[in-house]
């Protein structure tokens, strides 16, 4: 590798650049033949602990980290938030110190407000990764749709992708905003103008609020879940009238391009924001593949955060 990936953590896709993402990339694929082998297993983080602390429920990014993980030969340990002293009443500084006195690497953490990892990050001694803070970002689904996306088209700039859905609430879309930016794709978002975040302005995209014009030319479809549990007010008229309008079927997949390929970071609301008939269709979804992709580019980014540990400070 001829770019040196200097980041401590991975708190966000802001702050890196277009050869760290590349970087990741590049060695993801390298991941993803490995665990396409009988013998999945390397010593990479052979010594090291991983430490996976989710204060939100998430059975497939949990359980990707944590195969990740054991896959690159680390000691792996999950953390129930709901019965832990965090439960109890402990707060976040208090759990800092508590992680830090077992000595971790890699602490992997999802967090329902944002910036709650950030601040976890200056008070522990080890390498810290977002797996999803609040509304603010989810680097490593962004990493892994990158990697799918340029895998299935060969490349990311000068492609056109048209994010879908619930952008206002989604960590998902704005990492991927970031991202595809920094890596020059054109970028479209389409949804109602309730479900837009009011900066949306500032990370230069195309907006659509009709499925048919945005859908035009695309090359990659990203669906969005519909976040229902961060809405507080009436953002919808129902979730029918919303699959009308916004749900992804073959008549409006049929305006993007004949090879667009289609994705969704899951879990998916069948009939709500996606056909199960696209979401099957073996010929345009690559939504089995983007769990596949997960996994290699969770593996990347441990690899790369790791070998900036020194090594007196390892375990």
């Amino acid at each position: 590798m001829t770019h040196h990936f200097a980041h401590r953590h991975l708190l966000g896709i802001e702050g890196l650049g277009p050869l760290d993402v590349t970087a990741v990339l590049d060695l993801a694929d390298e991941y993803v033949l490995q665990n396409r082998r009988r013998d999945k297993k390397s010593s990479v983080l052979r010594g090291l602990t991983q430490i996976n602390l989710f204060f939100e429920n998430s059975t497939r990014t949990q359980a990707s980290f944590e195969l990740a993980g054991k896959r690159l030969g680390a000691d792996v340990m999950n953390m129930s938030v709901k019965t832990s002293s965090i439960a109890k009443g402990e707060t976040l500084l208090d759990t800092a110190a508590t992680l830090n006195a077992m000595h971790p690497d890699l602490i992997v953490v999802r967090h329902q407000h944002s910036g709650a990892v950030k601040l976890l990050s200056e008070k522990v001694d080890a390498s810290v990764i977002n797996a999803g803070d609040g509304r603010h970002e989810h680097p490593t689904q962004a990493l892994l749709d990158a990697l799918t996306i340029r895998r299935a088209k060969g490349r990311l700039h000068r492609l056109t992708v048209a994010i879908c859905g619930d952008v206002a609430h989604s960590r998902v879309a704005r990492s991927n905003m970031i991202l595809l930016g920094l890596m020059e794709a054109r970028v479209r978002v389409i949804a109602p103008p309730t479900l837009l975040p009011p900066d949306i302005d500032k990370y230069g995209v195309e907006v659509f609020h009709d499925m048919e014009e945005g859908l035009k030319g695309a090359d990659v479809v990203m669906m969005l879940r519909l976040q229902q549990e961060r809405m507080d007010g009436a953002f919808l008229p129902s979730r029918r009238e919303y699959f009308h309008r916004f749900g992804l079927d073959h008549q409006k997949l049929a305006h993007a391009k004949d090879d667009a390929i289609v994705m969704h970071p899951g879990p998916m609301n069948r009939g709500v924001e996606i056909d199960s008939l696209v979401a099957d269709d073996l010929a345009r979804s690559v939504i089995a593949e983007q769990v596949e992709m997960g996994v290699a580019a969770r593996m990347a980014v441990m690899d790369l955060l790791a070998r900036n540990i020194p090594a007196e400070d390892a375990g």
